[in-house]
């Protein structure tokens, strides 16, 4: 009787054992489990953020975001290169046009008696020429020893453009003092200004030349009366 009992109390205590053996051998699969999927998630959401971190930096590269871009110019300008004329810019030039120079130029003289009497001296382009008188007086001279005609207008004249026909006027008062004084001369030097390096000798007849005076350049010989 004893024997039964102690056998069937071993068998009992086996049963038991074992369901105990398979409840911990779940609980440790499922505890294995649950931490496989916690590291898989880990890992995965790591990846994820480096991959929304890869792409923001490539939206940000792409937008120029954060970058100094500078804009590179180029001057338009054009360089005062070598070639005659003067510049009018964007590169063209415009031919100047120059100075009359006493060869440059077809003289006349006439006494006039208007005035007390005067030389009258015109003035023309020689052909294919054109050329500007400037607005000052014309350089007059008598003599050997160069006695110079002073101003016989107290402002500076337009200049003139000689081209073709066109004629410029300047009087001359040879002797603008009262008396018998002066000395007699046949002709006159003229020039266009005083650095002129062609001046010419025009014949004027026979002269008294005492103090005498000039007028400016005009395009009217009635404006040209030298006037003391």
């Amino acid at each position: 009787m004893f024997g039964n009992r102690r056998k069937a109390f071993l068998v009992s205590a086996a049963l038991v054992g074992g369901a105990m053996l398979m409840t911990a051998c779940q609980d440790s699969d499922a505890d294995t489990g649950a931490a496989g999927s916690s590291s898989s998630a880990a890992s995965t959401g790591g990846k994820s953020a480096s991959s929304s971190g890869s792409s923001a930096g490539s939206s940000a590269k792409g937008s120029g975001q954060g970058t100094d871009e500078g804009t590179d110019t180029t001057s338009g300008g054009t360089g005062d290169g070598a070639g005659s004329g003067v510049d009018t810019g964007g590169g063209k030039r415009a031919a100047v046009e120059q100075t009359c120079g006493a060869n440059d130029i077809s003289w006349s003289t006439r006494s006039e008696t208007q005035g007390g009497g005067y030389i009258l001296i015109t003035a023309k382009a020689k052909p294919g020429i054109t050329c500007y008188l400037p607005a000052a007086l014309p350089t007059v001279a008598f003599g050997s020893d160069g006695t110079q005609a002073g101003p016989a207008e107290q402002a500076v004249g337009e200049q003139v453009k000689l081209s073709g026909n066109t004629a410029a006027y300047a009087g001359v008062n040879p002797k603008t003092t009262n008396g018998d004084g002066g000395k007699e001369l046949d002709s006159i030097i003229v020039g266009v200004g005083d650095a002129d390096p062609n001046p010419v000798s025009l014949p004027v007849g026979t002269i008294t030349v005492e103090d005498p005076i000039v007028t400016n350049w005009h395009t009217s010989p009635a404006d040209a009366v030298p006037l003391a």
